[in-house]
């Protein structure tokens, strides 16, 4: 079986959307299923790209690590790969959506889409002058409309699931998380990561991984992490990851004099350097509203981080066993408790520790391959 998958979106530029798709690439090629995938050309090329058509694009306004691209050079893309494709799978719901519906009616192929990003909690963060009332209509009306336009939606939790549901969504919706490749997370040198980036092997490191944006919620965390410094002076939260939001969080940063327990690491290489970076932390911290899944919260999972996280949407799916995590109350103030309490209680680390390993050993990428590819049939 061969699958086409469009996307608006793909490596270098780093972001749930793009894990998910390399994930689905190189576990389904051992489920006998051949890979392609129609994605932005950013120009840097990454060192896989036999399998992948790169469409010519602009930079997105006020975003420029995204790409616009070019409708008729990816119409045309689609088309060529189309005629030797048994499905499209598509996997955002910007120009690549529209594009592969056009062909996919043309050329008389199955459409498949995942429901990766839960766009109503993201349009107000980029559209603040319109009321949000407004906004959260709109993104309701154009998912109905899109999913509707499929023959199956996948959808990574059941949040979502009901969600769609809600919306008035008719089509098959089939619950199926994306994966995560555990020999990726299962080691790292953290010693030599703090010592590359000037950081006692002693301090109490808090560890957030994704896109710095305004919908991930990291302005909470750094409040958290004022009230958590009282009682724990040297605790440093490191921030990997870039996105337009990093100018307002130095901001908030300044604000509450955090300068000397705050580091912006910027991306890292997922390859190499990120599971350095799990390793070289203590605990990893979340409280993002918006996530679909949460593929970060495995990942540290995975190498053995607690988590201390809010359980909303998509990540309850994750922290509802409470096994490896903490949840506070969406409260900063109860968040830093979480950390104070973390902190001060190595036989709680190491508890979670275990448990947290033993938990993402359920999420692995080839039992989840194995779905997916009994839900293209």
């Amino acid at each position: 079986m061969r699958v086409l998958m469009v996307s608006d979106v793909y490596f270098p530029r780093i972001n749930g959307v793009s894990s998910a798709i390399s994930t689905y690439r190189r576990t389904l090629l051992a489920e006998g299923i051949e890979v392609r995938l129609i994605a932005p050309d950013y120009g840097p090329k990454t060192a896989d790209e036999d399998w992948i058509v790169r469409v010519p694009g602009r930079p997105v306004p006020r975003d420029p690590e995204d790409r616009i691209m070019r409708w008729k050079p990816l119409l045309a893309a689609i088309e060529r790969e189309a005629r030797h494709a048994d499905l499209i799978h598509v996997q955002t719901p910007f120009l690549a959506h529209y594009a592969a519906v056009k062909v996919a009616k043309k050329v008389g192929l199955p459409l498949v889409s995942t429901y990766h990003t839960l766009f109503e909690e993201y349009f107000q963060h980029y559209l603040p002058f319109l009321p949000a009332s407004w906004l959260k209509l709109l993104a309701r009306r154009i998912s109905q409309k899109q999913c509707n336009q499929m023959d199956k939606i996948i959808v990574p939790s059941r949040a979502i699931h009901r969600r769609l549901s809600e919306y008035g969504v008719s089509r098959q919706l089939e619950i199926l998380p994306t994966g995560i490749p555990l020999s990726q997370f299962n080691s790292g040198h953290g010693e030599r990561f703090r010592e590359e980036y000037g950081i006692h092997p002693e301090r109490p490191i808090a560890l957030f991984v994704g896109r710095v944006a305004h919908e991930k919620n990291i302005g909470f965390l750094i409040e958290s992490l004022a009230h958590a410094r009282k009682h724990i002076p040297d605790i440093l939260l490191l921030v990997t990851g870039e996105g337009p939001a990093r100018t307002h969080l130095q901001r908030d940063v300044e604000k509450h004099n955090l300068g000397e327990n705050v580091k912006f690491l910027g991306y890292l290489d997922r390859t190499h350097e990120l599971p350095h970076c799990y390793a070289a932390a203590n605990a990893f911290v979340f409280a993002s509203r918006t996530e679909t899944q949460g593929l970060v919260l495995l990942e540290a999972m995975a190498m053995g981080l607690p988590v201390i996280a809010l359980s909303s949407m998509g990540t309850t799916d994750i922290l509802e066993a409470e096994r490896g995590a903490i949840t506070p109350l969406d409260d900063p103030l109860d968040f830093s408790r979480a950390l104070i309490r973390l902190f001060s209680d190595p036989d709680l680390q190491r508890k979670l520790s275990d448990e947290a390993k033993a938990h993402a050993r359920e999420w692995d990428e080839t039992k989840i391959a194995k779905r997916l590819a009994q839900a293209y049939y």
